[in-house]
């Protein structure tokens, strides 16, 4: 991604950034009774309803053929921490403020997925992505209480998570929240999701760093498929449950392997293996 002249300093944490280039498409679509059950804002979702938001990733993964040369179908740019400030805050925020990433991808429309130290950045600076509809955050608990408590003065810790979501979601003027937890909640701000494809009991380091890098990529595919492919879902939404469904299929693929020892190394080498058996089975 071409950032202004003097643009050095990186926001930390895991923020996946789709960029350029063109995403072909496979399948045809799903009939609208499938939207209607599988994004459905009171419904608890059954595994069918996950099979069928899942044939809608499906419709807008690119196929890969021999005409195709690299990086036809997207390239991601990862922001990260430098090597002496890894993870700081306070480096972050004040680097993200001054090269102005996000202000950039804003101008450039380009989406944006959010998470770790750039989400407290925005719990301090929420007008950085308020109404930018191409920004996806993805909190876990500690980080969604902090924003809800910095964006609504609550700290969004009652029963109701999938309302507490869709609060904070509807308050940042629509951008897309991913809650991380037992089951994913994910809103717009107008349609709830939950992600209920079975993962582990392991919670590895750098699961959500997969989760962002994934979502990074479906992001773009899902834009660049267009309404057609999505039969009018947000494609945000489409490319947040997909990401959530494959992370989870990692961890639990690695579980099955390395059991408490799992580490986020084991996940990334089950990339291939899940995304083969929930998107190309």
């Amino acid at each position: 991604m071409a950032l202004p002249a003097g643009a050095g300093a990186l926001l930390a944490g895991a923020a996946a950034v789709a960029l350029l280039s063109a995403a072909l498409v496979l399948y045809e679509l799903s009939p609208d009774a499938v939207l209607q059950r599988a994004f459905s804002l009171h419904k608890a979702h059954s595994i069918k309803d996950m099979e069928n938001a899942l044939q809608l990733v499906r419709n807008i993964i690119p196929p890969l053929t021999s005409q195709k040369h690299k990086g036809q179908d997207g390239r991601i740019g990862v922001v990260g921490g430098c090597q002496e400030y890894t993870g700081a805050p306070y480096f972050a925020a004040i680097s993200a403020l001054k090269v102005g990433i996000l202000e950039a991808s804003k101008a450039r429309d380009i989406p944006v997925v959010i998470d770790a130290d750039g989400l407290w950045l925005i719990a301090r600076h929420p007008a950085l992505i308020q109404g930018y509809r191409k920004a996806v955050l993805t909190p876990n608990h500690v980080e969604f209480g902090r924003l809800s408590e910095a964006v609504l003065r609550d700290p969004g810790n009652g029963s109701d998570r999938r309302e507490a979501v869709r609060r904070l979601s509807r308050a940042l003027g629509n951008v897309t929240v991913v809650q991380k937890g037992e089951r994913d909640v994910i809103s717009d701000g107008e349609q709830v999701l939950e992600c209920v494809q079975e993962g582990s009991g392991r919670r590895c380091g750098g699961q959500g760093d997969l989760l962002s890098g994934a979502l990074g990529v479906l992001v773009h595919w899902a834009l660049r498929a267009g309404p057609e492919k999505t039969n009018g879902c947000s494609p945000l939404l489409l490319a947040a449950m997909g990401a959530c469904s494959l992370t989870r299929q990692c961890s639990r693929q690695a579980f099955q392997k390395h059991g408490r020892s799992t580490t986020t190394t084991d996940m990334i080498a089950e990339v291939g293996p899940a995304f083969r058996s929930l998107f190309e089975a």
